[in-house]
């Protein structure tokens, strides 16, 4: 069959598999590139955070229950949100564009998950651009704003134009979070032993008397899955991408479990002891307390902690630091996007589409809203985890083999994607779901199987010989 007789669209018909010769190992691609999203430190200061300011924040039952969410987080983000979609992408050796068409149809994977990456990746930059503007801010004599649209402007040009040249630097710049954290925890490792969740949990209600709570331990087990699988789950489906450049199951499995679930417990585990360890120290305790009473909030993250453990001029030289090491994922998110919006809209020019959505992403910003990051990570979870639960009980009808693109929009996608999007945003208005972005994996998991044992999915169109 020649590509002109194919009903497929020219971007399924045109693309060509990466071949094995082209793959590594996964300690030279998968585990360092997973392990560096893991590093930014937007990441792992909220692990100590809930969406709605309970008091003690994660740490309100202790360090140990706060880890063993964790531990679980990391265990889930491998083992359900990036398994399968590496597995499909190492043995096809295509892109997530072209492997989730035979979850959502030939001509629905165009948009989803292909152009929704692209939309969801300016969030991501308007998280980025907001706090790393903020810490460059304590630094640059000039106002916290016009650092954000000077900021996005240059990670989107960079993204579009200058990629390559970022990526020879963000080799080493991850390395300044690691030390960052590592160093704090040396310094504020003698607090955890008299760390002690009641006191923690009394101190944030003298300076915020107004907090909803205290989460029990299984609340705290959810929030920790809420946001770190919030966080997570675009790079989870982007596993497709990671599994086309590796050579076998042992690539994919063992870049998972290095570059995402040992990731996740070092640094955000780290982040955890250091906060900690800063309220169980008689030296750095009283002076974060003292500290948050002048800002009337309650210091409840490592990144805000930095000046406490590492003084004040030091602190804002490191927090200098980790702003600038953020940039190279600023441009990665728009080096995304734009090669998300070139495949779905190819009549566009990138500099317009991209630009638009870079202003998009500078307005969030500005205006403080991609500060409120776990209700972003809400929104993000909603939007994939379905996606990856779909591709998961994709995988499993088909006996773990790749069916090729289905015709249109396959309604069992579209629909498992619209229940569990609905369930996994219900945080965000105002509802009560525990663990949001894991529910609606499951929800989406459990509505694709159903709906192909009810028969409905469309046709699969087989793919041309070349």
């Amino acid at each position: 069959m020649s590509n002109q007789a194919s009903p497929l669209p020219s971007y399924i018909t045109s693309a060509t598999p990466n071949p094995v010769s082209n793959r590594a190992p996964w300690y030279k691609n998968t585990a360092p590139t997973y392990a560096g999203i893991f590093l930014w430190f937007v990441f792992w200061q909220g692990a100590t955070t809930t969406q709605q300011g309970f008091l003690g924040g994660t740490l309100a039952q202790g360090a140990g229950v706060a880890l063993l969410g964790l531990v679980v987080s990391a265990l889930v983000c491998h083992a359900l949100f990036y398994l399968i979609p590496g597995l499909f992408g190492m043995q096809t050796g295509l892109p997530l564009y072209i492997v989730g068409t035979s979850t959502f149809g030939a001509k629905g994977g165009f948009i989803m998950p292909g152009f929704l990456m692209g939309v969801l990746q300016f969030g991501w930059l308007g998280v980025n651009i907001y706090f790393s503007a903020l810490a460059l801010s304590a630094m640059i004599p000039v106002p916290a704003q016009v650092i954000m649209v000077i900021w996005g402007m240059l990670a989107a040009f960079v993204g579009l134009k200058g990629i390559q040249h970022v990526a020879r630097v963000a080799s080493f710049l991850p390395l300044i979070p690691l030390v960052v954290l590592i160093v704090m925890f040396v310094k504020t490792q003698a607090g955890l032993t008299s760390f002690s969740a009641a006191q923690f949990v009394a101190s944030h209600r003298t300076l915020q008397p107004t907090s909803p709570g205290i989460l029990d331990q299984w609340g705290v087990i959810a929030a920790v899955l809420t946001y770190v699988v919030g966080f997570f789950a675009t790079a989870g489906a982007a596993g497709v991408d990671f599994g086309a450049n590796s050579r076998d199951k042992k690539d994919v499995n063992m870049g998972g479990l290095i570059g995402i679930a040992f990731a996740i417990v070092l640094t955000a585990g780290l982040s955890m002891l250091i906060v900690a360890g800063v309220y169980g120290s008689p030296e750095f305790g009283p002076k974060a307390v003292a500290a948050g009473a002048t800002k009337k909030e309650f210091i409840l993250d490592s990144f805000n902690l930095i000046p406490i453990v590492m003084g004040d001029g030091a602190g804002k030289w490191i927090m200098f630091l980790l702003a600038v090491a953020a940039f190279p994922p600023a441009c990665f998110s728009s080096f995304i996007a734009a090669n998300s919006f070139k495949t779905t809209m190819p009549g566009v020019n990138p500099f317009i589409s991209v630009g638009i959505g870079a202003a998009v992403s500078i307005i969030l910003a500005v205006s403080g809203l991609a500060g409120k990051v776990i209700p972003v990570f809400v929104i993000i979870g909603a939007s994939f985890g379905p996606i990856c639960g779909a591709m998961l009980a994709d995988y499993a009808l088909n006996g773990g083999k790749w069916t090729g693109p289905r015709a249109g929009f396959n309604p069992a996608g579209w629909i498992a994607w619209a229940i569990g999007f609905l369930v996994g945003i219900m945080p965000n208005l105002g509802m009560t779901m525990p663990a949001a972005p894991v529910v609606a994996f499951l929800v989406g998991t459990a509505a694709y199987y159903v709906c192909a044992k009810l028969g409905l999915q469309s046709a699969i169109v087989p793919l041309p010989r070349k």
